[in-house]
């Protein structure tokens, strides 16, 4: 049971309903995490708003961007973020052996380097708070500056996201359903 309570739409003062709105347009749904945040409504408008960048304006390939937040995930144990973006992993063309060697905690070992890179990078931002200079070196080779930038925000916004997750015990949506992976509690 979340520490919060899942704020709603009529919940918020009219005034701030276009926060509740704007998540439900661009996301499809007010999910539980943004439904918690919603405590705060200032607070969830800013931490949307870097998502929403993310998710539909980064120029970070999709491919990426959902290893890199699968990485994430999985490296702060968090099943909840897992099961809303595997899907979404899969939809974008991430392989099943790339999802599988994050899920395992092997990758990038056995990836080609090129795959490789994106979930080493995640990892040790995730671990470490930075990257080694020749993790950073091969990944700007890859994505160049302005999209290096991008696969960091990434990471630190699904990394944040986490936190918030856990710290509030946010509940599973309706319809998603934890990995075995995963521990709870």
């Amino acid at each position: 049971m979340a520490r919060v309570p899942y704020i709603k739409r009529a919940d918020l003062p009219e005034s701030q309903q276009d926060i509740y709105d704007n998540i439900a347009k661009t996301r499809g749904h007010v999910a539980n995490v943004f439904s918690a945040l919603l405590n705060n409504p200032e607070a969830t408008k800013a931490v949307t708003t870097v998502g929403e960048y993310i998710r539909y304006n980064s120029k970070l390939d999709p491919i990426i961007r959902e290893t890199a937040i699968l990485t994430t995930a999985n490296e702060m144990n968090n099943g909840y973020e897992w099961a809303q973006h595997e899907p979404i992993a899969r939809e974008v063309g991430v392989r099943d052996e790339v999802i599988d060697s994050i899920l395992s905690g092997k990758g990038p070992m056995g990836l080609p380097a090129k795959e490789g890179i994106f979930i080493q990078s995640a990892k040790e931002l995730v671990k470490n708070g930075t990257l080694t200079s020749r993790t950073y070196q091969a990944l700007e080779h890859l994505l160049g500056p302005e999209v290096t930038i991008d696969f960091l925000v990434t990471v630190g916004y699904y990394s944040m996201l986490s936190r918030l997750i856990h710290s509030l015990d946010v509940d599973f949506d309706e319809g998603l359903t934890l990995n075995d992976q995963f521990e709870t509690g």
